[in-house]
């Protein structure tokens, strides 16, 4: 019984789940969409076996309870439903009649529409070219092409802005423009600054270039010329042998300068000029071109000012010198590619303008800083720098003769340095040279002196060797030093436009300098040295004969170099004779003077003791050495090694020139010492003892110290004295007052004023040397002979003194 209850409760539980499920799919279904339906179906076919037809009656069931309902709400409403119906009819009419007037209205609408459609297209249309240009412009502002980005402005402004100006966005636009302008200037203006900031930086190279191809342009020609003169001509040759140095050894400079072939290079090479162009273009077209070619040259004109400003120590070196020429020919070529790059941005007139301006102020450095320069070296690359300056402007068009006639003065300068030089040669030279003749040993000892000297003499040819030559060493070394100093004063005169005659002249100018002031001078110092004795005096003169005589191939040797005809008219003759003639008379004069002083010394030493009462019958101790002295002087005059009649001569006649004035000089220093008026007293001891010395005196010139004299003439040196001492000695004074004034005197060279203070010397030493002398009868008729020829002899001093 309980199984079968539980089955029964078992069914009864399951028959509950299955009408619960069915109840829950029919909610399902009714409440789902009908798509979701078909999987509800599944699972009542899923289920239990048979399930489906109970399901199936369960919804039988609710579909006839919901037919009921429909039913009944139908029912419920159906008046309602009629009387609407009724209504909608009535009201049929009146809703076509409202349809068709909304129709109208919407037709009106989207025709209203399209018209607005319609005319949005075409305003849109008018737009986008405005709005694709602006991008255009801003495209090409920022690839910074400027000067098309201005043209598109010009186009948006004048085209495509003004078809569409109501709108907002293009008056915005059209406000932004101006101000894109500006800063395209701003912008195209800072470009300009680094360009000019640029080639203020590059003005060394550029001038670098410029200067390096005029160099070897001219060396091209050059050396062109040169095959054609050789072709022509044969080439000349200085005496030495050297070749001309017209071309200052260009012909290696050539071959190295053709073997380099390098390319060449232009300013627009070195240099992007596209700021200048662009920033020109875009002030053209916003109409403000004046504005950017005032300021281009107000800055232009700055930079020359400090181009153009020197450093200080450029007068130290080359390199100097040859920065500042790169830097003007820089500046000025970067012009010259402006005038003929840009139409009117500087004109021919501005550039002429800047170059005068440069010019003037390149000569007043050039002028100022070369006066610095010492070196002939230096003055002479100086020299080549301006001249390859002047040929580089030159072929930009700019005139340089101003600078060519600078060159003449820095010319002048270079003489002045070369002369300065040479005078340090020139003293080494002498101050090395012994003074004597020069040995030869052997052949070739005497052709390498010929070699560099140009001497001939038969005589000495003859002799056998070994021998000597009259002249000392220091001829020949300045002779080559002169010819040396031709070569240099040449290489200034290349390269200068000037004709051989011009550059003969300047030759002949430069090497006169040199002989009538700086060898002159250095001739004239030598000679006044204190060192220098007669001897060396002597050599001194035989040289200066040499050197005057050699004058003449000098001559020939400028001659040679520069092919100028020395018979032209308007040739420069050297003055080396007048030179070497003026020497000689300085050192005849110096030979006279060291003399002199010699003399004069030995008169310094004189102690006479004037009170003595008698002589002691000798001549001085000082006097006997002066005239050893003397003579032995004049013995090595008369023995120099004189192998040329005509050197002997001079000699001789240096020697008894020198021995005359010994003697005058000797006795003129013994008559002043008697009439020195510092001696107040002289006794006849005195006058005895100086009669002495004269004697010895009188007793040289006799004995023929120099030969060549003729008769007594050595010996009237002494005249004056002779006759006033035999006056005083002889006592002779009736005989001198007799035939006073008588051609035939035999005291004519006694001067009366001479013989009164020598007399009033001697009148007071009677008088004080003896007290009782009044009282011895011979001594007081001698003191009234004195005093009365001391009046005579007044009377005639007066006369004197009243006839003159």
């Amino acid at each position: 019984m309980n199984t079968v209850t539980i089955r029964a409760n078992m069914a009864e539980s399951e028959s509950l789940e299955t009408v619960t499920e069915h109840e829950r799919i029919l909610q399902e279904i009714e409440s789902t969409d009908t798509a979701c339906v078909g999987p509800t179906l599944r699972s009542v076919y899923d289920d239990q076996p048979n399930a489906h037809k109970r399901f199936m009656e369960k919804l039988d069931a609710r579909i006839r309870n919901h037919d009921r309902e429909i039913e009944k709400m139908c029912n419920f409403h159906h008046q309602g439903f009629v009387d609407a119906i009724t209504e909608l009819l009535k009201v049929r009419a009146d809703a076509e009649k409202l349809m068709v007037t909304a129709q109208t209205e919407e037709v009106i609408r989207c025709r209203i529409q399209q018209r607005n459609m319609a005319t949005t297209v075409e305003k849109l249309q008018l737009c986008i070219p405005v709005l694709e240009m602006y991008s255009k412009l801003k495209e090409q502002l920022e690839s910074k092409r400027y000067y098309s980005a201005l043209k598109t402005m010009e186009q948006l402004e004048n085209i495509y802005i003004p078809r569409v100006s109501q709108y907002r966005f293009c008056q915005i636009m059209a406000e932004t423009l101006p101000k894109l302008r500006e800063e395209i200037k701003e912008i195209s203006m800072s470009d300009l600054k680094d360009f000019l900031e640029s080639i203020r930086k590059h003005s060394d190279k550029i001038g670098e270039t410029a200067m390096r191809q005029a160099q070897q342009h001219r060396t091209f020609n050059s050396e062109v010329q040169k095959q054609v003169t050789l072709s022509c001509a044969k080439p000349l040759y200085g005496l030495n042998g050297r070749t001309p140095l017209h071309h200052n050894g260009l012909s290696t400079e050539a071959a190295d300068e053709e073997e380099m072939d390098e390319e060449v290079l232009t300013a627009q090479d070195l240099v992007d000029f596209s700021p200048v162009y662009r920033c020109l273009h875009i002030y053209t077209v916003l109409g403000d071109r004046e504005t950017f070619e005032n300021y281009y040259r107000k800055q232009r004109k700055k930079q020359a000012r400090l181009v153009l400003q020197p450093q200080s120590n450029m007068h130290e070196t080359v390199e100097g010198y040859r920065k500042y020429f790169n830097q003007i020919v820089g500046f000025f070529v970067v012009e010259d590619h402006i005038l003929h790059a840009t139409q009117g941005l500087v004109t021919r007139a501005f550039t002429d303008e800047l170059w005068n301006m440069a010019l003037s102020k390149i000569i007043a450095v050039l002028r100022t800083h070369s006066s610095y320069c010492s070196d002939p070296d230096l003055v002479l690359e100086l020299k080549n720098l301006i001249v390859i300056f002047a040929d580089t402007l030159q072929g930009y068009g700019f005139p340089v003769n101003r600078l060519f006639d600078l060159l003449f003065e820095v010319r002048d300068q270079y003489n002045e340095t070369l002369l300065k030089k040479w005078a340090l040669v020139f003293r080494d030279i002498f101050e090395q040279d012994n003074y004597s003749p020069i040995p030869v040993e052997n052949e070739e000892e005497y052709k390498a002196v010929v070699s560099r000297f140009p001497f001939h003499d038969a005589e000495i040819e003859k002799q056998q060797f070994p021998k000597k030559l009259p002249m000392s060493q220091s001829v020949p070394q300045i002779y080559s030093q002169v010819k040396e100093f031709i070569y240099a004063s040449l290489k200034f005169s290349e390269s200068l436009h000037r004709s051989s005659t011009e550059i003969d002249d300047m030759l002949r100018k430069s090497t006169n300098l040199l002989l009538t002031r700086t060898l002159s001078s250095c001739l004239q110092n030598l000679i006044k040295k204190p060192h220098i004795g007669l001897t060396e005096l002597v050599q001194i003169i035989i040289n200066t004969t040499h050197l005057e005589y050699a004058c003449k191939y000098l001559e020939d040797f400028i001659t040679n170099i520069t092919n100028v005809s020395p018979e032209t008219v308007h040739t420069t003759r050297l003055y080396g004779l007048s030179t070497f003639k003026d020497a000689r008379h300085a050192a005849e004069g110096e030979i006279y003077t060291k003399l002199n002083q010699k003399i004069d010394e030995f008169i310094q030493l004189a102690d006479y003791e004037w009170g003595m009462a008698e002589s002691d019958g000798r001549a001085s101790g000082y006097l006997m050495d002066l005239i050893n002295f003397l003579r032995s002087t004049f013995q090595v005059f008369t023995h120099l090694p004189n192998n040329n009649k005509d050197h002997a001569a001079m000699s001789g006649k240096v020697a008894q020139t020198a021995c005359m004035s010994a003697c005058k000089h000797l006795a003129t220093s013994l008559m002043q010492m008697l009439l020195d008026t510092e001696l107040k007293q002289i006794s006849m001891g005195a006058i005895q003892q100086f009669n002495l010395d004269v004697i010895q005196c009188e007793l040289f010139a006799s004995s023929e110290p120099v030969p060549g004299f003729q008769g007594d003439t050595l010996q009237l040196a002494f005249i004056d004295l002779r006759q006033l001492l035999d006056l005083f000695m002889v006592w002779d004074w009736s005989t001198y007052l007799a035939d006073y004034g008588q051609p035939t005197s035999k005291y004519l060279r006694v001067n009366p004023s001479t013989a009164l203070a020598l007399l009033e010397k001697m009148k007071d030493t009677s008088k004080k040397n003896n007290i009782f002398s009044q009282f011895r009868k011979n001594d007081r008729d001698k003191q009234k002979l004195i005093e009365t020829v001391v009046k005579q002899l007044r009377s005639l001093v007066n006369g004197m003194s009243q006839h003159s």
